[in-house]
C-alpha cells in the first residue's frame, strides 16, 4: 500500500467515532460531554457554534433515548461522523427500543406544554434528521448539523423560540453557550 492510501485510510478513521453510554442521565450527560471533546479533536472548539450545536443535538437524543428508549440492561449508542466534504457532522443515538419513534411534526403540547421542545431544537440546529430501525431491534435516530454558521438550520416554520417580539421568529444571533 502506498503513504498516501494509508493516510488516507488513517484520516477515514479519524472521522467517524461510535461508543457506549449506560442508558441513564449520567450516561446522557457523559455523551454530550464525549461529542464535544470530538468535536474539538476534530477542529471545532467547545466555545464553536458547530461544537455547541452538535452538543445540543446529542444532548436531546440522548436524554430522549434515556427517557423513550430505555430497556432494562440495554446501553445507547452514539455515533459522530464528520463529513468534510458535505460539510456536515451526522449524529446517531441507537437505543433498544422498537416501539417508540419520535414524532414527526411538532409536539401536541406545543407551545403551551411543559415538555416536548427538544426535538424543536433538533428540528431547528439540523439540516435535517429522522430514525431508522435498528436491526435485530431498536431504533437508531439520527441529524445533521452542519459545519459551516451560515447554514444548518431547519425548522417548522411555525416555531418562534423566543417567544414574541422576536422578528420573524428567528433564533437569536449570539453564539452558543458551551456546556
Amino acid at each position: 500500500m502506498t503513504e498516501d492510501a494509508v493516510s488516507g485510510i488513517q484520516a477515514a478513521e479519524h472521522t467517524s467515532l461510535t461508543t457506549q453510554f449506560t442508558s441513564s442521565p449520567r450516561g446522557a450527560s457523559l455523551a454530550r460531554r464525549f461529542s464535544v471533546r470530538r468535536m474539538e479533536g476534530w477542529g471545532f472548539p467547545p466555545a464553536s457554534d458547530v461544537s455547541c450545536a452538535v452538543a445540543l443535538v446529542v444532548g436531546e437524543l440522548a436524554a430522549n433515548a434515556v427517557q423513550h428508549g430505555r430497556v432494562q440492561g440495554r446501553d445507547f449508542s452514539l455515533r459522530l461522523v464528520l463529513d468534510e466534504v458535505s460539510g456536515l457532522v451526522r449524529i446517531e443515538v441507537a437505543d433498544a427500543a422498537t416501539t417508540k419513534r419520535p414524532p414527526q411534526g411538532p409536539p401536541s403540547s406545543y407551545p403551551d406544554g411543559e415538555s416536548g421542545r427538544g426535538l424543536l431544537l433538533v428540528d431547528v440546529l439540523a439540516v435535517r434528521w429522522g430514525s431508522t430501525p435498528r436491526h435485530p431491534v431498536g431504533k437508531t435516530v439520527w441529524a445533521e448539523v452542519s459545519t459551516t454558521a451560515a447554514e444548518g438550520v431547519g425548522g417548522w416554520d411555525s416555531v418562534d423560540l423566543d417567544g414574541p417580539g422576536t422578528p420573524n421568529g428567528s433564533a437569536p444571533t449570539q453564539p452558543l453557550t458551551p456546556f
